[in-house]
């Protein structure tokens, strides 16, 4: 299904830009960044620039305004290049920007975004593709980029990433599946059963799943809102090289982000036999969620 865009999507500045900022050319990269060596397995991010290596042969150098850099070493699988690009380097070029990258996947519903974090491996991308057999469209995969210049208005750029599912999920979830990410990886681009909306949307709610014996939301309040919101994940780490004002500007800042978000968390039983009470309950909520 061909993704949607709205006008506001086409007004705001932030999806053109980051799409000409991630812009490839090949070449070599660095071998060090601001005087610290870079070895294979290592990423840094300092000023307006980002450099990543892995340990797979591949190399990232971005310069603000220059786009991105890749060198792929001799026996590097092609397949990789876009998994790293889409994650960590895009992810960096939108801290270099001042957006905010989430370690989060999401859906549309009414105009607005509702977001689902965990740690890997908690379901949140099949929880988001078997949301579009209730009717709501998938907004992004794996990182939320949310525009916090305006802490009273946070807004969601559309998902860059492609769905990516494991077999088991596609069964789940009646996503389409498609081409096998990578030779190693044992998962599947697809394609979610409500496609996809590519358009600029406020945020709802972040919902964390946890795993648990019962099916309960409960809302997240006081201090843990701040902590939720600063999760351990490489994107939080990113952003935080980036707005790199000093520690009480930086505490500020993600406490009136932290302050405008309504959190809750999913409590769920794990396992195929719960996932379609637990997808219905959970589109229940955001469809009765009441409109403004």
């Amino acid at each position: 299904m061909a993704a949607a865009m709205d006008q506001t999507a086409l007004t705001h500045p932030g999806p053109a830009l980051l799409a000409a900022e991630a812009s490839v050319h090949y070449g070599p990269v660095p071998r060090a960044l601001g005087g610290q060596a870079m070895p294979p397995g290592s990423m840094l991010l300092v000023d307006d620039t980002f450099l990543l290596r892995s340990r797979t042969g591949y190399g990232y150098f971005y310069r603000k305004g220059e786009g991105v850099t890749v060198e792929r070493e001799a026996g590097a699988d092609p397949a990789e290049e876009s998994l790293w690009l889409n994650g960590s380097v895009y992810a960096a070029i939108a801290s270099i920007h001042g957006y905010l990258p989430f370690h989060a996947s999401a859906v549309a519903w009414q105009g607005k975004v509702f977001a689902f974090s965990g740690s890997s491996g908690a379901g949140k991308s099949t929880l988001v593709a078997a949301l579009g057999q209730h009717g709501l469209p998938l907004f992004c995969d794996d990182t939320l980029v949310l525009d916090v210049s305006d802490p009273a208005n946070l807004l969601c750029l559309p998902g860059h990433k492609r769905l990516k599912l494991s077999a088991q999920a596609l069964a789940l979830t009646g996503a389409a599946g498609q081409e096998k990410v990578a030779p190693l990886v044992e998962k599947f681009y697809a394609e979610p059963a409500g496609g996809i909306l590519s358009a600029v949307l406020p945020l709802a709610r972040l919902t964390f799943i946890e795993q648990g014996e019962a099916l309960e939301f409960a809302p997240i309040s006081g201090a843990q809102r701040l902590a939720r919101l600063n999760d351990d994940h490489y994107t939080a780490e990113l952003y935080a090289w980036a707005q790199s004002d000093g520690l009480a500007k930086q505490f500020a800042r993600s406490a009136a982000i932290a302050g405008q978000i309504a959190m809750q968390r999913l409590t769920r039983p794990f396992g195929p036999a719960h996932f379609a009470e637990v997808t219905a309950a959970v589109a229940q909520q955001i469809q009765q969620e009441p409109q403004p």
